[in-house]
């Protein structure tokens, strides 16, 4: 299944944490915390503008961005965790 999302709306897949802290210890699952970056799997067709017409995203599928941390609706799609966010809350895209 195909996630399509509307307007300014963007899927993405979050990369996976760090498993070992930058001394060596591993991390159980539960005190992992969730990644700030992902990499965009779709993107809607823009937002609306006060003129009625639609402004592209400036992101685009397979950017690797960086997001606010709280920002977004976590979904699961075919055993996937997915993160449905506004591309207002993407803060920067990786070279």
């Amino acid at each position: 299944m195909k996630v399509v999302p509307l307007g300014d709306k963007v899927v993405i897949k979050r990369l996976d944490g760090e498993s070992r802290t930058a001394g060596g210890i591993v991390l159980p699952d539960s005190a992992r915390e969730k990644p700030q970056q992902g990499r965009v799997l779709s993107v809607g067709d823009g937002r609306l503008t006060a003129e009625g017409t639609r402004a592209k995203c400036q992101v685009h599928e397979g950017d690797r961005v960086i997001f606010s941390t709280w920002a977004g609706t976590e979904i699961k799609v075919d055993g996937n965790e997915l993160l449905i966010l506004s591309e207002n809350d993407i803060l920067a895209v990786l070279d």
